[in-house]
C-alpha cells in the first residue's frame, strides 16, 4: 500500500517540522468561491487540505475533490465522518478509530462495512486514532459519535489514550474539541500527550487566531487543523499558517 504523505509527516516530525491543514467541508464550501480560497492556501504556504466533515448530507464529495485537484498541487486527505464519505480521487485517507470513545461502531463497527470501499479506492490509508476533546458545548462530532468527549481538564486521559492508541498500531494521533468548540485544546493537554508518543499529533477544533497556532505548535502538535475559523474569515488563513510555519527550524543554507 502507498505510504508516500505518511513518510513525508514522519519524516517532518523528526526533523521537527510543523504542518497546517485547511479543513474544508463539502457541506458548507461554496464551490463558486472555492477557487480563490484554494489560491489563498497555495499563497499561504498550507501544506495539506482536508476533505470531509462530521455529517456530510450532499453528494458533493467527489465534485470538490475534483475542483481543488484541478486548481493545486496541495495534497488532499479525506477526513471521513462516516464509511460513505471515500472518494479514489484524494490522495489519501484518515481512517479514524474513536479511541476516545466507547462505541463500537466508531472504534472498528463501521471499518468493517467500509474496509472493501476503502481497499478498492487504491488511496493511501493512514489509521488514526481519534480523540474527541470537551470543548465546551454540544459538537456535531459529539453528538453523531453518542460519545462522551475527554474532559478538558482530564490530561492523564488524554495522555493514556494516545498511548494505548500508538500501541494498538495507529499511526496519527488526532485530538479534536469539535467544529464551533468554545475551549481549544489546552497546551498543557497538547504537551503531555507530545511528551509521549512518537507517531505525529494533530490538533483541531476552536482555534480562532494565530496566537493559538502559534502556542499549540509549540506545546508539541505536528500538524494544526483549522476549518471554522476560516469558513468566517478567510484573511486569517495566511497568518495562521505563518504562525505555525514560524515555529518549525529554519532549513539549513
Amino acid at each position: 500500500m502507498k505510504d508516500e504523505i505518511y513518510s513525508a509527516l514522519l519524516l517532518k516530525k523528526k526533523i521537527r517540522r510543523k504542518s497546517f491543514a485547511l479543513l474544508i467541508d463539502p457541506d458548507k464550501v461554496d464551490q463558486a468561491k472555492l477557487p480563490a480560497l484554494v489560491k489563498l492556501a497555495e499563497q499561504a504556504g498550507v501544506d495539506y487540505l482536508f476533505v470531509g466533515g462530521s455529517l456530510v448530507v450532499t453528494n458533493h464529495l467527489d465534485q470538490v475533490v475534483l475542483q481543488i485537484k484541478s486548481l493545486c498541487k496541495i495534497p488532499i486527505i479525506l477526513f471521513p465522518g462516516t464509511p460513505s464519505q471515500v472518494s479514489a480521487h484524494a490522495d489519501a485517507l484518515l481512517y479514524l478509530s474513536l479511541i476516545s470513545g466507547r462505541n463500537p461502531e466508531l472504534l472498528i463497527g463501521q471499518h468493517v462495512i467500509s474496509a472493501p470501499a476503502v481497499r478498492k479506492s487504491r488511496l493511501e490509508i493512514i489509521s488514526t486514532g481519534y480523540m474527541v476533546i470537551d470543548g465546551g458545548a454540544p459538537t456535531t462530532v459529539s453528538y453523531i459519535s453518542n460519545a462522551l468527549p475527554i474532559p478538558s481538564d482530564k490530561n492523564e486521559i488524554a495522555l493514556c489514550t494516545a498511548m494505548a492508541g500508538e500501541m494498538l498500531g495507529m499511526k496519527m494521533i488526532y485530538m479534536d474539541a469539535g467544529s464551533g468548540a468554545r475551549r481549544p485544546i489546552t497546551t498543557e493537554m497538547i504537551e503531555r500527550v507530545s511528551e509521549n508518543i512518537e507517531i505525529p499529533l494533530l490538533i483541531g477544533g476552536g482555534i480562532q487566531n494565530p496566537e493559538k497556532v502559534y502556542h499549540n505548535a509549540k506545546a508539541g502538535a505536528d500538524i494544526i487543523v483549522v476549518g471554522n475559523a476560516i469558513e468566517k474569515d478567510a484573511s486569517l488563513l495566511a497568518e495562521m499558517a505563518s504562525a505555525l510555519h514560524s515555529v518549525s527550524p529554519k532549513p539549513k543554507a
